[in-house]
């Protein structure tokens, strides 16, 4: 865990947060190796603007969903309505991701959130995602590609660029890492068709209207949209599945895997459901592998949940056993109710979670404070 901790202390220096002189000396250091960084991505955007470095044009559309800054902006619910809207409009679509954090059977902790959520759209993990839309195109019938988290990516040309911008650091606290969280600098938004603000209502009206003005300064024809991440329900393993996996565990590795292997291959649903009240006033330990783990603490909080504590680990985390363990030793020590993660989190432990505490996940789906309409009249224009 201490990754995440260097990762937690990174972000109080880079926002100024963390005061005397050590700090500012750090902030010193990184301010001398922005500068190169900031050079590198600048002329790579001036290569691909003036059509040095080739870009693709396929012959579906193609919509981006991407990042200005790093850390988490909370992608995966809005990826998943898009996919929603589009299914619903009688259009198979498909996804590709770059795949960071994947694991040895080359699967990725989005990856597997949106396999819970949109079982019926196929995704594809791969660095070279030319590659991997041409693959698409030669092997199955998709008719629209949504590229997660490409902003950056610009090999391929896209139809529209969706951007979402965090409410709470919407610009990386002004500089391009590693002296602050930018990708790139602000003005890349220029390139972008839509920007949302999530988590917009974590901040009053004043301050989005500020932000919403910024960006509007960039490039004034800008679709701006505002949403809020509400949590709908707790998924859960059934406590049949964890007592299977309790009495798996005193079986040998081979037996284990051959009934594993079954168990996946047979079931077609292995969670439930309950409503998000039920965490209203609980003693909850919560833990979580993702960019903002901040985020995730504010979102229990909102919930009426009793926060004993938030164990943080690395973003892409692959959990082992151990984890698990060390979590239920805590979770007895402190005789917390349930223990809870976000859906990215859960999709990873699914399998092996087995102890006598249940481990929840919130899952979370997206609200449109504003942008709605005008937005569902974009995607509609690119069937």
């Amino acid at each position: 865990m201490s990754t995440l901790l260097d990762a937690n202390t990174f972000r109080e220096l880079v926002s100024g947060h963390r005061r005397g002189l050590g700090a500012a000396t750090v902030r010193g250091l990184l301010n001398l190796l922005e500068f190169p960084y900031f050079s590198l991505t600048r002329l790579r955007n001036f290569l691909y603007d003036s059509g040095v470095f080739p870009t693709h044009r396929l012959p579906i559309p193609i919509i981006s969903v991407g990042n200005l800054t790093l850390g988490g902006t909370g992608k995966s619910p809005l990826v998943a309505w898009i996919g929603r809207f589009f299914l619903d409009q009688g259009i198979q679509p498909g996804m590709i991701s770059r795949g960071y954090g994947q694991s040895s059977n080359g699967v990725n902790d989005e990856f597997l959130e949106l396999a819970f959520r949109l079982p019926s759209i196929p995704h594809r993990l791969n660095r070279n995602r030319v590659a991997a839309a041409q693959d698409f195109l030669n092997s199955q019938n998709i008719e629209l590609l949504i590229l997660d988290d490409a902003f950056q990516h610009r090999r391929i040309h896209r139809n529209l660029d969706i951007v979402l911008l965090d409410a709470l650091e919407p610009f990386g606290y002004e500089h391009i890492f590693p002296r602050g969280m930018l990708r790139e600098s602000i003005t890349a938004l220029r390139r972008a068709d839509v920007v949302f603000l999530s988590r917009a209502d974590w901040v009053d009206e004043p301050q989005r209207r500020k932000i919403r003005d910024r960006v509007m300064a960039l490039s004034p024809n800008i679709l701006w949209g505002e949403i809020v991440h509400e949590p709908q329900s707790l998924v859960s393993i059934p406590k049949r599945e964890r007592e299977m996996k309790t009495e798996m565990e005193t079986q040998t590795k081979t037996e284990m895997k051959t009934q594993m292997k079954t168990q996946t291959n047979t079931e077609t649903k292995t969670t439930i459901e309950t409503d998000i009240s039920a965490i209203r006033d609980k003693r909850i330990l919560a833990f979580c592998g993702i960019g903002n783990p901040n985020a995730f603490h504010q979102t229990l909080e909102n919930c009426g949940a009793h926060i004993i504590e938030l164990v943080p680990f690395p973003d892409h985390h692959q959990f082992k056993t151990e984890d698990l363990d060390e979590l239920e030793k805590i979770a007895k020590r402190e005789n917390v109710d349930s223990i809870l993660c976000t859906m990215k989190d859960f999709v990873k432990i699914e399998r092996i979670a087995s102890g006598s505490i249940p481990i929840q996940a919130v899952l979370i789906n997206v609200r449109f404070l504003s942008g709605e309409t005008a937005f569902r009249k974009l995607l509609t224009k690119q069937l």
